[in-house]
């Protein structure tokens, strides 16, 4: 049914929970599995006086977590697996990197957040829902 997922993380309780779940998914499909950190652009940007180190160190904690999570899926038996790191909006990486790699299926974390929290914040599983081609599973942290 599915031959290439992919699953996006920052890292968070959320990002770790889809990944189990896209590991799984991946397993059961015999799919490939690809993850994906985006660097948001804007953090960065508002982040100190030298966003160039800021970001360095952002991107390399996203690759920390990639790196981690491609570990996790190879260990329990996920043949192929890639892993990316990318600068931009979070939103628009994911749905640019379905389109670029040919993904069926899109895993992402949420925080469950309702009510102003989430119309404050904004959700990016929320975006991929509304702008992806692709079905979008929304993966709860408990």
């Amino acid at each position: 049914m599915y031959d290439r997922i992919l699953v996006a993380t920052d890292g968070s309780d959320a990002a770790g929970a889809a990944i189990e779940e896209a590991i799984d998914l991946a397993d059961d499909q015999g799919a490939e599995l690809h993850v994906l950190n985006v660097v948001e652009v804007q953090t960065v940007e508002s982040m100190g006086p030298s966003p160039a180190a800021t970001a360095e160190s952002m991107e390399e904690a996203g690759e920390r977590v990639v790196a981690e999570a491609v570990e996790l899926a190879e260990e329990a038996g996920v043949s192929d697996v890639e892993g990316a790191t990318v600068r931009g909006l979070p939103h628009e990486e994911i749905v640019e990197y379905v389109d670029e790699h040919d993904i069926d299926l899109v895993v992402v974390g949420t925080h469950g957040r309702t009510g102003l929290d989430r119309l404050l914040l904004g959700s990016v599983a929320e975006k991929v829902v509304r702008l992806s081609s692709v079905p979008v599973l929304t993966v709860r942290s408990n």
